[in-house]
């Protein structure tokens, strides 16, 4: 299940998202963010939902491949709808289970934080999709660039960050391996007491950080290798441009919560 997150992973195919340009695709994040938390009612939840399958949809990235990959996601959503439905005490009772008494304001609670995780993890997922590596270090080091005469390490920060985020699939990848290879060799993670669990995870963990370190070691020699020495006197072979689709896009969100604000209920 961990090799198929898909947070980090870019899908190469054409689409209006992959052609936007990645400081207008990071500003229309940093905007839906927001506009999530502005939903609060049926009619709002229901135009937050019907724009992230709009936007999933003109990513053109195969829904098999991005339902998968989102499935550990939606467990940690479900859970969330069942932690407000069993312990959110408001409205009537609408029935009993297990000793519990399941309110209709728990249900209602609990679908509406579930939807706001799931839309937040979609536009996040969809950044890393429809976004080249270059292209969003790019991104972050445009945004980064007026905090240079703070002495911040614009283009630096940007690759870090940039790196980190495509690292991810990588690491659960490899962490997969590892939980597999220890399996096989009789470690058991789910049995015992806590302290014997604790100490069978030392098997995963160590190994876990030392491939972490190793890979991130082997990066640093590839890159001194090919003479990278940070931003200073870089040039860029791709140049970003905004173009007026990259605007159109920023209206359509901005419409967007213009409308969740409009359907908002008090």
């Amino acid at each position: 299940m961990l090799q198929n997150i898909v947070i980090g992973q870019y899908v190469p195919v054409s689409s209006p998202l992959h052609r936007l340009d990645s400081r207008a695709k990071l500003l229309c994040l940093l905007a839906l963010a927001g506009i999530v938390f502005l939903a609060n009612e049926f009619w709002s939840y229901s135009a937050l939902l019907t724009t992230v399958a709009a936007f999933v949809l003109l990513s053109r990235v195969p829904l098999k491949f991005f339902l998968k990959g989102l499935l550990p996601v939606f467990i940690l959503v479900i859970f969330t709808f069942l932690l407000h439905a069993f312990f959110t005490n408001e409205g009537q009772v609408l029935f009993t289970i297990l000793g519990f008494s399941i309110y209709s304001g728990g249900i209602e609670q609990g679908a509406f934080i579930a939807v706001r995780i799931g839309a937040l993890v979609v536009f996040a997922s969809l950044l890393t999709l429809t976004t080249t590596p270059i292209d969003l270090t790019d991104g972050f080091e445009y945004f980064l660039r007026p905090f240079k005469r703070f002495g911040l390490p614009a283009h630096e920060m940007s690759l870090m960050m940039s790196i980190s985020i495509r690292l991810i699939p990588t690491l659960l990848l490899e962490a997969d391996r590892i939980l597999k290879a220890q399996a096989a060799r009789g470690a058991d993670f789910t049995k015992g007491s806590l302290k014997t669990r604790l100490e069978t995870m030392t098997a995963f963990i160590i190994p876990l950080f030392v491939r972490s370190f190793k890979r991130a070691e082997d990066m640093a020699t590839a890159m001194d290798a090919r003479g990278y020495r940070g931003g200073e006197g870089r040039t860029k072979l791709r140049v970003l441009q905004w173009r007026f689709q990259d605007a159109i896009a920023c209206v359509v969100v901005i419409g967007v919560g213009v409308v969740l604000a409009l359907l908002r209920d008090g």
